[in-house]
C-alpha cells in the first residue's frame, strides 16, 4: 500500500508518500481498499500537532474514507469482500487501503459515488448531530451557519433548509456568498465587508437568528451572540478563525440562550445507534437529491499537502478528497 505519512509533526508540506505492507485485519476489523478520502481542517491540525488528539508518530491522517471492502477479519459480519462502504477511523484515511474497526464502517448505497460519500461523515455528521441533537432546529425558525461556504459550515446549510428553517450564510467574499446561495442559503451577509450584527438586525427585524452554528470563532462569535433570539442556541463547533472566543457571561443571560457545545465524534463513540440513525437519514437526503454535496477539488495522495494547505488558508469551498488511485 502507500500512505501519506506525518513522520513529524509540523507543515503539512513534510508529509511524505511512503508504500508500506497492505494492512492485515484482526478480529473485529476489516480492510477497506480506498477510492476517495474526505480532506477535513482536523486533519490539518493533526499534522501540526494542535489538535486534541495526538496520534503516536508516524501516522497517516485522513478521517473518512469511502472505497470496497478488500479483507475481512476475525468474527466480522454483515460485510463482503467488494462490498461498497464508508467509514470514519479519525486516522489511516490518506492511503491506498484503510485498516478499520467494523463498527466504524456502514455500506454504502450504489446511487452515492465514492467522492461524495467520503465528504459525508466528519462535515455532515457533526452538522447532522449539531443542528438536530444539540441545536433542536424546528421548522420556520432562522438558523445563521457562520463560515458557510466551507466543508461544515455549507453542510449546515443544506441540512439547515432540509430540516425547514430559513438560512442565513455568513461568508467572507463574493464568491463565498455566490456558493452559499447556490447551495440554499435564503440570505447572505458578507461580514469582511458588512457589519455582521447591523444586517441580522435587518435580515431579522430585529429578533435576531434562533440557532447560530459556528465553526469559525474568533471575532466573530461576540458579534453574532449579541444577536442571537431570546431563548436562541448557539453552537460551538469549531475555531477555524483561529483564537477561541471569550464572550461576557452577563450575555446569555440577558438573551436567555444557550451556549452549545458539538463534539461528534465523542457523540459518535457514546451513542453509535443515535449517530446511525442520523447517518442513514442524511444517507437518504443524498440518495432522493435533498443534499447535494459539493466536491470542488480533487488531488492524488503526492499533492495531499496542497489540499491541507488550501483548507488552512480557507481557499476551500465545499469539500475536497484525495484519490489515492
Amino acid at each position: 500500500m502507500r500512505a501519506l505519512t506525518c513522520e513529524t509533526l509540523g507543515a503539512p508540506e513534510t508529509l511524505r508518500v511512503l508504500d508500506a505492507p497492505d494492512p492485515v485485519p484482526g478480529p473485529g476489523e476489516v480492510v477497506i481498499a480506498v477510492q476517495a478520502a474526505g480532506v477535513n481542517y482536523p486533519d490539518a491540525l493533526m499534522v501540526m500537532g494542535q489538535y486534541q488528539v495526538r496520534p503516536p508518530l508516524p501516522f497517516t491522517p485522513g478521517a473518512e474514507a469511502a472505497g470496497t471492502i478488500a479483507a475481512l477479519g476475525e468474527g466480522v459480519t454483515g460485510f463482503h469482500i467488494g462490498q461498497r462502504v464508508v467509514a470514519f477511523t479519525g486516522t489511516g484515511a490518506f492511503a491506498t487501503h484503510l485498516l478499520a474497526p467494523a463498527a466504524a464502517v456502514m455500506p454504502l448505497p450504489d446511487v452515492i459515488d465514492f467522492e461524495v460519500a467520503a465528504t459525508l461523515p466528519l462535515a455532515y455528521g457533526t452538522s447532522m448531530h449539531a443542528l438536530c441533537d444539540r441545536g433542536h432546529l424546528q421548522a420556520g425558525e432562522t438558523l445563521l451557519v457562520l463560515g458557510a461556504a466551507g466543508g461544515v459550515g455549507l453542510a449546515a446549510v443544506m441540512l439547515g433548509k432540509a430540516l425547514g428553517a430559513r438560512v442565513i450564510a455568513g461568508v467572507s467574499s463574493p464568491d463565498k456568498a455566490k456558493v452559499a446561495l447556490a447551495h440554499g442559503a435564503d440570505d447572505v451577509i458578507d461580514y469582511a465587508s458588512e457589519n455582521l450584527r447591523d444586517r441580522l438586525k435587518v435580515l431579522t427585524g430585529g429578533a435576531g437568528p434562533d440557532v447560530i452554528f459556528d465553526p469559525v470563532g474568533d471575532a466573530l462569535a461576540e458579534p453574532a451572540f449579541r444577536s442571537i433570539a431570546w431563548g436562541g442556541r448557539y453552537l460551538v463547533v469549531g475555531f477555524a478563525g483561529g483564537e477561541i472566543p471569550r464572550l461576557p457571561w452577563n450575555l446569555p443571560l440577558l438573551k436567555g440562550a444557550s451556549i452549545v457545545g458539538v463534539f461528534w465524534g465523542e457523540f459518535a463513540r457514546r451513542d453509535p445507534a443515535a449517530n446511525a440513525r442520523n447517518m442513514g437519514r442524511l444517507a437518504a437526503w443524498v440518495a432522493d437529491g435533498t443534499i447535494e454535496p459539493l466536491v470542488s477539488g480533487r488531488y492524488p495522495l503526492d499533492r495531499g499537502a496542497e489540499a491541507l494547505r488550501a483548507l488552512l488558508e480557507r481557499r476551500v469551498t465545499g469539500k475536497v478528497v484525495l484519490v489515492p488511485s
